[in-house]
């Protein structure tokens, strides 16, 4: 067991003895060379700068950091074929001063290192060699291709701990094949330097007391990068490129061709046989490279790679009358739309589409050379799709004057009334409601929150709706109640038999303001107004009772029991809110079908559409109404009878007054001499 063991040592001590015997020769061959006075030369690599420049690096410092790094630039063999060389600078961020592909002129590389910045900030070394992995050294930003084995180098220069992990990311780095030197200098530690810097670490970590000393690295590096060119001083064999590595070489291809196993040879490579040429139709194969070509009747894009057909109709000797359609080393003729291609293959006639019936025209079909048009009747229009007819909508394009609605007919129009009311003779304005009675009673809210303005506009909308209505003793009655906090009976049922002594009425209610106690209205509605005493007609008559809630807002009482009860005692309600009603409330008042008889607006300035909505709905309630016949001789009959004589008379003296005024007006501007 010992003689193996002995065997085994004597030759690993003969290893070593070979290796130190090697590596003195090449170090007397260096010796020789100096005093021989031969050249450095420095093979082929790619080399990236990692530069330090966190808060902690002093600007005289940085400034010997910079000088080292021009220093190498001097020093180093750069050219494409050569040395390349990548500057990045970190702290927290990473900036990528110049990449490999970015200067091939030592000049230019020098005058990018004098003009940095530094970043000043933290020292996140393991970000910086990240980048170097996935940024710096890829063929995108100038590497050289692995395949190639041109050597990786990276020189990190810092002085300090890093913020971040560096083992896992350094160790992956140098597995990617980057041979990384680690400089610390003054508060560096080694232990860091050790766990980014490739083996052995006594050739690639490197510890100063400070920057002045970082020149000792540079004459390390130097001699180690120095070697003799074994490419122009030996017989390589390389059939096309020699590299030279430090104390030796090996075999690279030109573009195109790949190393052969002997390591010396190279092989074109057939890329057309790899299916990645992009050539449209045709690859052909010369060494190294290829070149596209194209199939007959097809030439050869600018783009060296895509086909385009020989466009004989470009030619211009055709003879097609329309269009000619080229084809690849042909062509053939072909007519516009509308047309047919005649036996010669080269004419086109006019086709009837019109005749064909598929042309769409729901009205008429005009036949044009080639096309066709489609036109309405009288008192139609074409619609967008140029095919379908509309009837001319008359109403919206004329000054109709209905008073209700416009009914569009074709070529003309005629006005239609609601329910209730019949079109006078001047066939546009429609009459009052039917002569039939009802008790009607405006519930208004005179709340504070309505203010006086939008009171005003209450009003008128009382007024429009009486407007539709036959207001007399006979005919309909209209009560107004104002609420805020109190409520109060502003106009009792029957006061007025006339239209104008109504409305004027209604003009003259005086805005009351404070809260809204819309449960009391309703309360004061039932027991007050809707009573014989209050006005209305006795229930035995059946005249229809309607009660119009109009309010702004949440009411301050409860309005379920009175609006159940106004509802129990057959009294037709209308809800309308505006602005802040409570929708809930609103649909509580209002009777069934609710949508029918529930009203909202958003502001006071569109309440006049609801007026209009309620006049149908009001004059429907009249007609249902039954016209009472009293005994012309029996009392009520006869003061009735007075009342609206001496309210027709006062309306009539109310205008007369007018006419007497106005020509009074007249005839104070008629000219003296005229007078």
């Amino acid at each position: 067991m010992k003689l193996p063991l002995a065997i085994g040592l004597l030759l690993i001590i003969e290893v070593l003895l070979m290796d130190g015997i090697q590596a003195a020769k090449r170090r007397q061959i260096k010796i020789r060379d100096r005093k021989e006075g031969k050249k450095c030369t420095t093979g082929p690599m790619d080399l990236l700068f990692i530069i330090d420049s966190s808060r902690s690096v002093r600007p005289f410092e940085f400034e010997l950091m910079r000088n080292f790094v021009i220093d190498m630039i001097n020093f180093l063999n750069v050219g494409p074929a050569a040395g390349r060389v990548a500057l990045i600078q970190y702290s927290s961020q990473i900036q990528n001063v110049f990449s490999f592909k970015t200067f091939q002129k030592k000049a230019d590389m020098i005058k990018s290192v004098k003009e940095v910045i530094p970043l000043a900030q933290g020292t996140m070394t393991g970000l910086a060699i990240q980048y170097a992995m996935n940024v710096a050294f890829t063929e995108e930003q100038g590497a050289r291709p692995l395949a190639q084995k041109i050597p990786r180098v990276a020189i990190i220069i810092t002085d300090g701990m890093p913020q971040d992990r560096v083992t896992e990311v350094a160790a992956e780095a140098r597995e990617s094949g980057i041979e990384i030197y680690a400089v610390g200098v003054q508060r560096a530690e080694i232990s860091s330097l050790r766990a980014m810097a490739s083996l052995p670490h006594e050739e690639h970590v490197f510890l100063v007391e400070n920057f002045d000393l970082i020149d000792q690295f540079a004459k390390t590096f130097k001699d180690k990068l120095c070697s003799q060119d074994l490419c122009a001083s030996e017989s390589h064999g390389c059939e096309h490129i020699c590299v030279t590595t430090p104390e030796s070489f090996h075999c690279a291809c030109r573009e195109g061709y790949v190393l052969n196993p002997d390591k010396k040879t190279c092989t074109a490579i057939d890329l057309c046989s790899h299916g990645d040429h992009d050539c449209e139709q045709i690859c052909i194969s010369s060494p190294g490279s290829y070149k596209c070509s194209c199939r007959e009747g097809f030439r050869l894009n600018p783009d060296k790679k895509t086909c385009s057909a020989v466009n004989l109709c470009a030619l211009g000797a055709h003879g097609c009358e329309h269009i000619c359609v080229s084809t690849p080393g042909s062509y053939r003729c072909r007519c516009r739309s509308g047309y047919t291609l005649n036996q010669d293959k080269k004419t086109c006639s006019a086709v009837d589409l019109c005749a064909l019936g598929d042309h769409g025209c729901e009205h008429i079909c005009v036949s044009t050379p080639g096309s066709y048009k489609c036109r309405c009747q009288p008192g139609y229009t074409l619609n967008q799709d140029k095919k379908t007819c509309s009837i001319v909508d008359m109403c919206n394009t004329v000054e109709h004057g209905c008073e209700f609605k416009c009914v569009s007919t074709p070529g003309s129009y005629f006005c239609i009334c609601p329910p209730g009311r019949q079109l006078n003779e001047d066939g546009k304005t429609c009459n009052r409601c039917s002569k039939a009675n009802i008790d009607l009673a405006f519930v208004i809210d005179g709340s504070k929150s309505v203010r006086p303005e939008n009171f005003e506009l209450v009003k008128k909308f009382v007024n429009n709706i009486v407007d539709a209505l036959d207001i007399s003793s006979q005919g309909t009655r209209v009560a107004l109640v104002q609420y805020s906090s109190q409520v109060r009976t502003e106009i009792p049922l029957g006061t007025h038999t006339t239209t104008a002594a109504l409305k004027k009425a209604v003009n003259n209610v005086v805005y009351m303001e404070k809260g809204t106690m819309t449960g009391l209205a309703l309360k004061h509605m039932v027991e007050n107004v809707f009573t014989e005493a209050g006005g209305a007609r006795p229930g035995s008559q059946s005249q229809p009772r309607v009660g119009v809630v109009f309010t702004d807002g949440r009411s301050q009482d409860s309005i379920s029991e009175w609006a159940k009860k106004a509802k129990d005692a057959g009294i037709t309600m209308y809800a309308v809110g505006v602005g802040k009603a409570v929708e809930d409330e609103l649909r509580e008042i209002a009777s069934e079908p609710v949508d029918q008889h529930f009203f909202y607006a958003s502001d006071f300035s569109i309440i006049d559409q609801i007026a209009e909505n309620l006049k149908v709905n009001i004059c429907e309630e009249e007609v249902t109404g039954q016209e009472t016949i009293k005994d012309p001789c029996a009392c009520e009959t006869l003061v009735a009878f007075q009342q609206d004589t001496l309210s027709l008379l006062e309306e009539f003296s109310q205008k007369l007054a007018q006419m007497t005024g106005r020509l009074d007006d007249l005839e104070n501007r008629l000219p003296k001499a005229v007078k």
